[in-house]
């Protein structure tokens, strides 16, 4: 029987991404929780380059970088649903889109009004450029996938606790209806799935993290 383990922390929105993959697939895992501030003796073993969580262990054998690890698990558990487009070109795009999400620089806790006023807008910047990729490749249903949870919803979807956390940390809402009603419909629907709902810290849990890292 394979041993699949996950170094990670549940604050993180990368290693909320691979729960979510694991769920999709039905795998089970031991989830080995970092504590914040400190790394493993573990986690400097299995990712010596980036000494970052999250790390996915398979057979002792470490995988790193969350979508990275999403495409894996999609190959290696192939009989559960597929988490990328069997189509050559739609699993490009969607690759690309992933990584345009992981290019930009999450909201962090800016103490300057303005570089938090340029984060804010930034962010807000991507996702109305998200939701016209919504749109185009929803096809008119309620994922970005279609009917079902795939790649690119994970790619965003893993942050959708700390977009609420910051309507109290910045005093907006980056998801609207005025600018973003497609994604708005999308988010209720990511989280309320059997494989989402449960790996995403509420924002109580995510705002009192919030409070232990440095600004």
């Amino acid at each position: 029987m394979a041993s699949v383990k996950l170094i990670g922390n549940r604050p993180s929105p990368f290693v909320n991404r691979v729960q979510i993959a694991l769920n999709l697939k039905s795998v089970d895992y031991d989830f080995l929780e970092e504590t914040f501030g400190s790394k493993s003796e573990l986690l400097l073993k299995s990712n010596p380059v980036h000494k970052k969580i999250p790390v996915l262990l398979h057979n002792d054998k470490p995988i790193c970088e969350s979508l990275i690890i999403v495409q894996y698990i999609d190959e290696v558990w192939a009989s559960g649903p597929s988490i990328l487009p069997s189509d050559p070109y739609d699993r490009a795009i969607a690759r690309f889109w992933g990584a345009y999400i992981d290019d930009k620089e999450l909201l962090g806790r800016h103490k300057e009004s303005k570089k938090k006023l340029a984060a804010v807008d930034q962010f807000v910047g991507m996702l109305v450029l998200l939701e016209e990729v919504f749109v185009k490749c929803s096809e008119g249903k309620g994922l970005f996938c279609g009917d079902k949870i795939g790649y690119l919803d994970i790619a965003l979807g893993g942050f959708l606790g700390w977009l609420k956390v910051a309507v109290e940390l910045y005093d907006v809402k980056l998801l609207d209806e005025a600018k973003t009603p497609g994604l708005v419909g999308w988010a209720e629907r990511f989280c309320s799935d059997d494989a989402v709902k449960d790996v995403i810290p509420k924002t109580e849990e995510l705002l009192e993290f919030a409070k232990t890292v440095p600004a």
